[in-house]
């Protein structure tokens, strides 16, 4: 089922495709007063990764959260465009808490490389005004109740910064201020939501980006839990090839029930 963000016009739309309209894909369990999570795969701001999708929504379902595949806006699309679809789809979760059978304190989000990048800009720019139509869905919050980031793009500096990732979401000739505001390691905050990281040393994207957040998390007192792992190619997604950087899954569902994220009763 896919379940379109607006009802009307799209914010900075550029056409009518699908890769012009954003969307959730749900992926529901049974009870009541289940969690949430919104997934938004990887792909350098240019495409968005299958394994990175649908596969992570199953492994949530399958330790009793609800999931939402997002189908976020990338390349020509720049930024603020997916973080419009990221803080929108929090809000449309919560706005159809009801009808979904979610708990509106429960949604989290979950991003793996550059969904990452988007993940960890929600997680840190909430407070900002971006809905830009008034309708009911806009009253509701956009700030995640807990973050899981995934070998993920974090800063948008050199020399860490994923170059590719980069220049989709902010062009060839961003401005010093806006690479800034989108190094989100710059912009945690002691209202920063609890997160979860991990990452391998030997990764293309700089393991820096997973270990500089941390540090900023810390410096916040921001509850986190941070996962590297010595070796292993980027884009693992579930990683179920590598009995070492597999063991994500399991650690991260730990961590998501000690946040109170687990199977409703």
């Amino acid at each position: 089922m896919e379940f379109l963000l607006w009802d009307k016009q799209v914010p900075l739309s550029k056409g009518t495709s699908s890769e012009d309209i954003p969307a959730l894909f749900p992926y529901l369990v049974q009870g009541e007063n289940n969690s949430a999570v919104i997934v938004c795969p990887g792909g350098g701001y240019g495409m968005r990764a299958d394994h990175e999708g649908e596969p992570i929504a199953k492994w949530l379902n399958s330790i009793g959260i609800s999931a939402f595949v997002l189908r976020y806006r990338v390349a020509p699309y720049q930024y603020p465009a997916a973080l419009l679809d990221l803080q929108r789809a929090i809000r449309t979760v919560r706005y159809h808490a009801k009808e979904w059978r979610i708990n509106p304190a429960k949604v989290g989000t979950l991003g793996f490389s550059a969904g990452g990048h988007l993940v960890s800009t929600a997680g840190t720019h909430f407070h900002e005004v971006e809905a830009t139509l008034e309708d009911p869905i806009d009253e509701e919050s956009s700030r995640p109740d807990l973050q899981i980031l995934c070998y993920s793009v974090i800063t948008m500096k050199d020399p860490y910064t994923h170059q590719g990732s980069r220049t989709n979401l902010l062009g060839e000739r961003a401005s010093i201020e806006l690479v800034e505001k989108l190094s989100n390691e710059e912009q945690v905050t002691n209202e920063t939501p609890p997160t979860f990281l991990w990452h391998t040393a030997d990764d293309d994207v700089a393991v820096e980006n997973s270990l500089n957040f941390a540090v900023a998390l810390s410096k916040n007192k921001v509850p986190f839990d941070l996962h590297i792992y010595e070796k292993g190619r980027h884009g693992l997604g579930l990683a179920t090839e590598d009995e070492h950087v597999g063991t994500w899954t399991r650690q991260c569902e730990i961590w998501l029930k000690r946040n109170g994220f687990q199977r409703s009763e």
